[in-house]
């Protein structure tokens, strides 16, 4: 018996992941519009992440803005948190 397994070519392949990462399309959608199954299309897409195919673009002036107050925001938080971990180990030793 002959494989009833279907192959696709790099260009089709290519272009469907394009559809995923350039134009913002979910997954599931394009794999349902052209007929592939979800997986198979995300095996795709996670393929050309890890070959580093997905174009990296720069920060704009907002999320730039945003990841610095971010940064600014974690430092804070992460000091409050060692700060408060040493005020309970405080009131565990004062209370013994």
């Amino acid at each position: 018996m002959g494989s009833t397994r279907r192959s696709f070519t790099p260009e089709y392949k290519a272009n469907a992941v394009s559809l995923v990462l350039n134009d913002g399309r979910a997954i599931a959608e394009v794999a349902r519009s052209i007929g592939v199954h979800e997986m198979t299309l995300g095996k795709w897409v996670k393929k050309a992440r890890d070959e580093g195919k997905e174009p990296e673009r720069p920060l704009n002036e907002d999320e730039r803005a945003e990841l610095e107050r971010l940064r600014e925001e974690n430092k804070r938080l992460r000091m409050e948190a060692e700060f408060a971990k040493k005020v309970a180990t405080w009131f565990a030793k004062d209370q013994r």
